[in-house]
């Protein structure tokens, strides 16, 4: 069973968007780039809120 954590390895902040590349098998680029457009888009908070709630709720990746 898969479980989605922050990836240690893949990151730029604080690894959300690397751990849901990862859970997914999607490329980390892809989803950064949809994830600046949403917040780009959406005014800005609620892209910024997600993920900061996102870096407190999913778990870091063990070694």
């Amino acid at each position: 069973m898969k479980k989605l954590y922050r990836s240690r390895e893949n990151k730029v902040f604080a690894g959300v968007i690397g751990g849901i590349g990862e859970y997914f098998d999607i490329d980390p680029v892809i989803l950064r780039i949809a994830w600046v457009l949403l917040v780009v888009f959406t005014a800005f908070a609620p892209g910024i809120i997600v993920y900061l709630v996102s870096v407190f709720i999913v778990p870091k990746q063990p070694k």
